[in-house]
């Protein structure tokens, strides 16, 4: 007597097919997915950007209803103030967190925590140069 098995299961030359439109899926999606790293760091600068724009704003709209002082108070932090917006000094005490970011003073820049290039991966605040214009804010993400 003969025995038959009812064996089922996938043929060679299927498990090959799929494992073919696998490796042409993953062809495609990697590259997608290793400049999601890169465009998350220029979203971040931009964030900041705004964020800065708007506490020069902030500051400046403080200093205006106190009647021009030479500082201001923001969240229990004293703020200098020249022609009317915060100092570079004085303007990371105007932001509420700038965690993966360093700051430098001297330069009103910020530039992001493991960008590929961080000089080019920045943003760069100057204070106006004379009352009644506005600060400047300078982005860059060409490094990111």
């Amino acid at each position: 007597m003969s025995s038959r098995s009812n064996a089922r299961g996938f043929t060679l030359i299927e498990l090959v097919v799929v494992i073919v439109i696998l490796g042409i899926l993953a062809a495609f999606a990697v590259p997608r997915f290793t400049a999601i790293e890169g465009r998350a760091r220029e979203a971040s600068i931009q964030g900041l950007a705004g964020s800065v724009r708007s506490a020069a704003t902030l500051a400046h709209s403080m200093w205006l209803a106190s009647g021009s002082p030479a500082t201001v108070s923001m969240e229990g932090n004293n703020i200098a103030i020249t022609n009317g917006y915060p100092t570079r000094a004085a303007l990371p005490n105007t932001l509420q967190d700038t965690s993966g970011f360093t700051y430098t003073a001297a330069t009103g820049t910020f530039t992001r925590n493991g960008a590929t290039t961080p000089a080019n991966c920045r943003v760069t605040y100057t204070g106006p140069a004379a009352v009644n214009l506005g600060p400047t804010v300078v982005v860059v993400v060409t490094g990111c």
